[in-house]
């Protein structure tokens, strides 16, 4: 058990929650409210038990901040593996890539949020293995694709931009909606643009 920062903590109450879910609590407030948003208090409210629960687990906000972080992290390596792993062609996982990066879901939030925060000491390493890991795994794709080194560098950049600005949009509700016409036009037009072999 942590350190427990103040006598006024009950930390005699059995913890109800993991750490899993501390984590994974903390994750969706970021998504919602971003890195400045996470907070002790507002996570106990949210998951209707006392802060005690918490530093069974955690010593801290930053703590908590570091664990949510490292749980992020690897859920992103496993949806690297199964969306641009091996298992499948490189013009098909590069599609899949489109495809599932266009649809907003919850991990795109807490991405859109964490870019918003990378100066913080925290999140700035994170994001910066999870950009570069992503941006290798396109980068191959292309290279398997038959593009030399320089341009399958410049292409994953291209791509990764165009994925990182489109969750910024969706974000602000300037995206089309999805499954419209509009929509299927765009990820289309994109999958043309980018990933068909020239």
């Amino acid at each position: 058990m942590s350190s427990v920062p103040s006598s006024s903590i009950n930390i005699s109450e059995k913890p109800r929650l993991t750490a899993e879910d501390w984590e994974q609590a903390a994750l969706d407030l970021i998504a919602e409210k971003g890195v400045s948003g996470l907070g002790i208090e507002p996570l106990a409210r949210r998951l209707g038990i006392t802060k005690g629960s918490f530093y069974w687990h955690f010593d801290g906000r930053e703590n908590l901040l570091t664990q949510a972080l490292a749980r992020w992290e690897q859920q992103d390596i496993e949806n690297l593996a199964r969306s641009l792993g091996d298992g499948l062609p490189a013009e098909q996982r590069l599609t899949e890539f489109v495809l599932r990066t266009s649809r907003q879901n919850r991990s795109h939030e807490i991405h859109a949020a964490l870019c918003a925060a990378s100066d913080h000491p925290n999140v700035k390493p994170v994001v910066e293995r999870v950009t570069q890991r992503r941006l290798d795994h396109i980068a191959r794709a292309f290279r398997e694709l038959g593009l030399d080194e320089a341009s399958a560098r410049h292409r994953a950049r291209l791509t990764y931009t165009s994925y990182v600005g489109y969750i910024q949009l969706q974000a602000r509700g300037m995206t089309p909606e999805r499954n419209s016409t509009e929509f299927d036009d765009y990820i289309q037009h994109v999958i043309g643009t980018l990933i068909a072999p020239d």
